[in-house]
């Protein structure tokens, strides 16, 4: 398995190419659109090779989530939890948005959530707004100093002394979790039950 999908080499090679071969299509474009002549069948081989990148990139991404969820499924956990993040509001971010688009949040949801139903496994969402990053594993609540809440800026200190909060730990800790039941036989949403 990658450490990313978005920082393997093999991925920045083809982002790279993509944005040469976008740069190309879009001066051919300008070219025809200025009386370039018969440029037509140029344009669109031009056009086809950049859908076959998009192609490939999207392919590279799909598979490096179905293989984080295999790894977590062939572990075989009790249960599985995840935060439900707020992806929209994160897409709102302009330095964040494209990196939290290629990760596809939605995918790996859906498709963990499958898979945990297919092999028995308990899914637990805890709600976006449980402060994950800001809770000691312990259970204690940090002190945050500094004025934004940035890791390489401010010190966060926990009541126990452990300065580095371990949000998985914290987000497994958590008492307050959300399940969601649904048909045996068509798959709908039946209802959901929040456990204290």
């Amino acid at each position: 398995m990658q450490s990313s999908s978005n920082i393997s080499q093999r991925v920045k090679k083809l982002e790279k190419s993509l944005k040469r071969q976008q740069r190309k299509l879009s001066r051919q474009y300008k070219s025809k659109k200025n009386g370039g002549g018969d440029c037509y069948k140029n344009v669109q081989k031009q056009m086809f090779h950049v859908q076959k990148l998009h192609v490939r990139l999207a392919n590279i991404r799909r598979e490096y989530v179905r293989d984080v969820v295999h790894a977590l499924v062939k572990a075989k956990p009790k249960y599985i939890t995840m935060e439900d993040l707020n992806v929209k509001g994160m897409m709102k971010n302009r330095h964040l948005s494209d990196s939290v688009r290629k990760q596809n949040f939605y995918r790996l949801k859906e498709w963990l959530r499958c898979q945990c139903k297919k092999h028995g496994m308990e899914l637990r969402m805890v709600h976006r707004f449980y402060p994950s990053s800001k809770t000691c594993s312990c259970g204690g609540r940090g002190v945050i100093f500094g004025n934004n809440f940035e890791y390489t800026v401010n010190k966060v200190i926990c009541d126990c002394g452990n300065d580095e909060f371990n949000m998985v730990f914290s987000i497994d800790a958590h008492p307050t979790y959300t399940k969601n039941y649904e048909c045996s036989e068509c798959g709908n949403l039946i209802g959901t039950q929040v456990y204290d």
